[in-house]
């Protein structure tokens, strides 16, 4: 026992002084989706999660000092594994909505988009805004900012709900929807890679709701946000953020 308590102080004297060793830094567990390319999916040749954000929280780990492990997990179940303390960060393509914000903490803002449209590649319309599609149903992803804004519209016969994105192009490619509504990056990558050819994303459309993923943590948990950010500004300003964008894809942001 005696010897337990030595170590004990031991470890506490290192964290007191800042020099925690690996083995006994905590473990801060990430959540990550395994369909959100290219934000987050997973790598069958790795079994791995990886993309834009994994990419990212693994360069703050490394700036902050951080000892981070990705969870793979369903879109929906992000939140309320964050509250239930399940996980301790989310790393996804989360947009900063006011609700989310009544139960989560936000890094500063690092990629801004909105929604994309997609439609039969035989329906060719220039399809403008939503109301082009009013009476129809339509398709978006369940927990999704998206799938929200598309029921309070009022405009469609039914929105109906998807746990990935994967299945809403294949419900799009066999015309059970009449169009579909995601994440314009995820949709662009997923239908670049040539899995759904009956499907087309509709240059013409313009998104309605547009806005800025972010990193999560609990709430009033200040100290690991104010690290998170502190590393985010300096992963923008030497240019590793704009990199990471790069490798994906995406256009990095001025």
């Amino acid at each position: 026992m005696a010897l337990k308590r030595f170590v004990q102080a031991a470890v506490a004297a290192l964290a007191i002084a800042g020099v925690v060793p690996a083995s006994a830094q905590q473990v801060l567990k990430v959540g990550s989706t395994p369909t959100g390319i290219p934000f987050t999916f997973l790598d069958t040749k790795t079994n791995t999660i990886q993309g834009i954000m994994v990419d990212l929280i693994t360069e703050i780990g490394k700036d902050a000092g951080l000892n981070v492990q990705i969870e793979p997990m369903s879109f929906s179940a992000l939140i309320p594994s964050l509250t239930s303390s399940k996980i301790d960060i989310i790393a996804a393509a989360m947009f900063i909505t006011a609700p989310r914000k009544e139960v989560v903490d936000f890094s500063d803002p690092i990629y801004t988009y909105g929604e994309g449209l997609v439609v039969p590649k035989n329906d060719t319309k220039a399809y403008a805004t939503q109301d082009d599609l009013k009476g129809e149903t339509v398709g978006a992803q369940v927990g999704t900012a998206f799938v929200d804004a598309l029921k309070k519209s009022g405009l469609f016969a039914d929105v109906k709900a998807y746990d990935t994105i994967p299945d809403i192009l294949r419900d799009v490619n066999t015309g059970r929807l009449k169009a579909g509504y995601a994440d314009y990056p995820i949709l662009a990558y997923n239908l670049k890679q040539g899995g759904f050819p009956e499907v087309r994303l509709v240059d013409s459309y313009k998104p309605v709701t547009v806005g800025s993923v972010g990193i999560g943590v609990r709430k009033g948990d200040s100290a690991l946000l104010g690290k998170i950010n502190a590393s985010l500004a300096k992963l923008k300003a030497n240019g590793t953020i704009d990199k990471i964008l790069e490798k994906w894809g995406q256009k990095a942001q001025g």
